[in-house]
């Protein structure tokens, strides 16, 4: 049985439809992630849980209990924000403690939480502390603390990282999973970001349009997308019509309309490779291709490559002997027919 559940939600706003029918179940102590582009309905769908925005239709079952129409206090849901919505007058001690206080909690009890949640995160030294003398990363946890300390049965974090510099958002969401895992707390995450949700997350849940379009592990989604929406959506897929599929991997590609390639399935070799032929007697193409351009991403070249009149992204390690593009930047590029993906129509 799942632990909540979400049938049939629909939200309009004015003409617009924001949630169509969104069924969803989440299992105890999953970390279920929505991810999506700006407007696809994944926040509010959050706060369609949360209870701080009513659903047009459906339902929202907590165990076996429907609370749609319960106010938010009333839920058992803790919530944490992009802003982090701390209080600037209370210390850090003081936030912690804030919602145990309006919930009648002793001062014992409320100390003996407040020191366990602040180790948990630790920040036992930043106590007596004020929000503004915390960096970004220390205020988000003090956030995940107070959300923490009334013991919620699930856990809402609304893109909670995307207001920090990408190194400290690395290892903030790092430490967001370990606390996840270790209290096994059911969690709903929002991200518009994919390498986010491939690491943090047991179930990773697309959106657009108002929609679910494709849910399953981090593994599956990024490897096995099944529309072009998902492919473009997941990073750098390679996403060719049925006529660019052929040029490159000739007849018996199947029947679909479009194709995905990741960009890191395919090999670059040079012009004159005298191996390049054991491609195909191997069941690979071996394509003549030229390079155009290339990036550094890091420990990732990014090569933008014309293969058969088909423009490719192609990712190599950067291991320090890259493949430089010579006067004509002519290469051979090897194909492997089983990495190509037949996808599904959109809607479909």
């Amino acid at each position: 049985m799942p632990y909540l559940e979400l049938k049939g939600i629909r939200k309009t706003f004015g003409n617009a439809a924001v949630l169509n029918g969104v069924d969803l179940a989440i299992r105890e102590g999953e970390l279920v992630t929505l991810l999506g582009p700006s407007g696809c309905g994944k926040s509010t769908l959050l706060r369609v849980i949360a209870g701080l925005t009513d659903p047009d239709e459906g339902s929202v079952f907590l165990g076996d209990r429907n609370i749609v129409a319960l106010p938010p206090r009333q839920r058992e849901v803790g919530m944490v924000f992009q802003s982090y919505a701390l209080f600037p007058n209370l210390t850090v001690g003081e936030n912690v403690e804030y919602g145990l206080k309006m919930r009648g909690a002793g001062k014992e009890e409320r100390r003996r939480r407040r020191d366990d949640l602040l180790a948990l995160v630790d920040l036992e030294e930043k106590r007596d502390a004020y929000p503004q003398h915390l960096s970004g990363g220390q205020q988000q946890r003090v956030a995940l603390a107070r959300s923490l300390a009334v013991q919620p049965k699930v856990l809402l974090l609304d893109e909670p990282l995307s207001a920090l510099d990408a190194k400290i958002r690395k290892n903030l969401r790092m430490q967001i999973r370990d606390i996840q895992k270790r209290i096994g707390m059911t969690t709903v995450f929002v991200t518009h970001d994919q390498e986010e949700a491939l690491t943090v997350s047991d179930r990773i849940c697309v959106m657009n349009g108002g929609s679910i379009v494709q849910e399953g592990s981090p593994e599956e989604i990024y490897a096995k997308p099944r529309t072009e929406f998902v492919a473009r959506f997941m990073g750098s897929y390679n996403v060719l019509s049925r006529m660019e599929a052929a040029r490159l991997f000739g007849d018996g590609i199947g029947t679909a309309e479009s194709y995905a390639l990741r960009p890191e399935s395919a090999k670059l070799l040079p012009a004159g490779d005298a191996d390049s032929g054991k491609g195909e007697k191997a069941g690979g193409r071996i394509v003549d291709a030229r390079i155009e351009a290339v990036s550094v991403l890091g420990n990732v070249l990014r090569y933008s490559v014309s293969a058969a009149g088909v423009p490719l992204t192609i990712d190599r390690l950067n291991d320090g002997h890259p493949l430089r593009e010579g006067t004509s930047g002519a290469v051979r590029l090897a194909l492997d027919p089983s990495q190509l993906l037949q996808l599904e129509k959109e809607g479909a």
